[in-house]
């Protein structure tokens, strides 16, 4: 059954908002349809928001529905996505309003912390009354690149993101909470892609304070690996700062990781201490770089180069065996590694002629990214190979966007043409 206080379009509106269709609900919305429709006593807001469909839900929002709208039980469709367990869908109607009004900014703080508390599932219990056990399925975000756990119980589905959803508003409305229980709630989903550890990690390394940066540095003694993981995590966004409100203060201080670089024994712990800390350009980084050379993990291996000596236009004074290692590393079993080793001597610009000959080794790369950095490097070089090894690259997939560096033989051709001319 439809309803509607007035307007068109209402059948098309409900029916393009349960299928997910948001152009066209932006096209109804646009002829007049009233974002607020009831579709069986339910704003269709809350359809999108039961389907976890966002960008449904964002046309409805800036078409006007009302996230804070009342229903007959007593919720909205603000408290439903914060049910839902749904950090996007919940930034989304939060942020709608601004500011929200008191009452309700608590109202959504205290839900999320009670199923924080809870427990999804035994939460889920509580709502249906059944004994369980729920269906979990893991749902992917492939833009952002991070994942949750999806439950259903007795018809009732929620995602596992309530305590990213706490973390997030209590940050947004000036709540601090306490570091270890931030890390506590990291450490309750174990996974540096699961949302709620990523969430946390850009909660913490927002806080460009002294007091978080000891308190994280200290975490990097704990025993378990993960408590240094996190901690870990949070050290790099530390250092690369604030980019939305501007502001680096640790930017140099990586140089205060070297000790835990050096006795780090976990490889994905290792792995993101050394990408923190070659963000700072002290001298001691890279006798630490050097010494993973031979480390076992690629992981590691593949940011040695970036504890590497190489100014912004390659010219700096680099060492000799800085230099060895980079050309060991370009002929690594690991594509990963090789690809690192890759941009770096592509962006060198020192005269040794081996670097333009590892630079031709890999245009015969398996993989086409290295193939495409290695003829950009031979061209930036001056080198007449990089005429012939651009045949190497093969057909690029019209579907990714354009590398810009497709065009560096061309502009090399055009550079050796002007110089002629003259």
């Amino acid at each position: 059954m439809f309803s509607n206080s007035g307007g068109a379009g209402v059948e098309e509106l409900v029916a393009a908002v349960r299928r997910g269709d948001a152009d066209e609900v932006r096209a109804l919305l646009e002829s007049g349809a009233d974002p607020d429709t009831l579709d069986d006593g339910l704003a269709v807001l809350c359809r999108a928001v039961a389907a976890y469909d966002e960008p449904v839900a964002k046309a409805l929002l800036e078409a006007g529905a009302d996230p804070l709208r009342r229903l007959p039980d007593g919720s909205s469709p603000l408290l439903r996505a914060v049910d839902g367990g749904s950090h996007l869908l919940v930034y989304a109607l939060a942020c709608h309003r601004v500011p929200l009004p008191a009452p309700e900014r608590q109202e959504l703080l205290a839900r999320a912390r009670r199923w924080t508390e809870a427990g999804v599932e035994a939460e889920l219990r509580r709502l249906t009354g059944l004994t369980g056990p729920a269906e979990r399925i893991r749902v992917e975000d492939d833009e952002i690149g991070w994942w949750c756990e999806q439950l259903t119980l007795g018809g009732l589905t929620v995602r596992d993101e309530h305590r990213a959803v706490l973390t997030s508003m209590e940050a947004r409305y000036g709540v601090r909470t306490p570091f270890d229980e931030l890390v506590a709630r990291a450490l309750a989903h174990p996974d540096r892609d699961h949302v709620v550890w990523s969430d946390v990690v850009f909660t913490l390394g927002r806080r460009l304070d002294e007091e978080t940066w000891q308190w994280t540095r200290d975490l990097l003694n704990h025993p378990d690996r993960l408590h240094r993981l996190l901690a870990a995590d949070v050290m790099l966004l530390l250092i690369l700062g604030d980019p939305v409100k501007g502001g680096d203060p640790f930017w140099d201080r990586g140089r205060e990781l070297v000790p835990w670089a050096e006795q780090e024994e976990d490889p994905e712990v290792l792995a993101v201490i050394l990408q923190a800390m070659t963000h700072d350009s002290a001298p001691e980084i890279e006798a630490v770089g050097l010494s993973h050379l031979a480390h076992p993990d690629p992981r590691v291996r593949a940011l040695v180069t970036d504890a590497l000596e190489r100014s912004e236009d390659g010219r700096s004074e680099v060492r000799p065996e800085s230099l060895t290692a980079v050309l060991t590393l370009a002929r690594d079993e690991d594509p990963g590694v090789r690809e690192a080793a890759c941009r770096w001597l592509a962006h060198y610009r020192g005269s040794e002629p081996e670097v333009g000959d590892a630079l031709v080794a890999l245009t015969h790369d398996e993989r086409q990214p290295i193939r495409i950095c290695a003829v950009s490097g031979l061209a930036y070089r001056d080198d007449p190979r990089c005429v012939e090894a651009e045949h190497r690259i093969g057909p690029v997939d019209a579907e990714q966007p354009f590398d810009e560096r497709l065009l560096d033989v061309w502009r090399y051709q055009r550079r050796q043409e002007t110089a002629g001319g003259s």
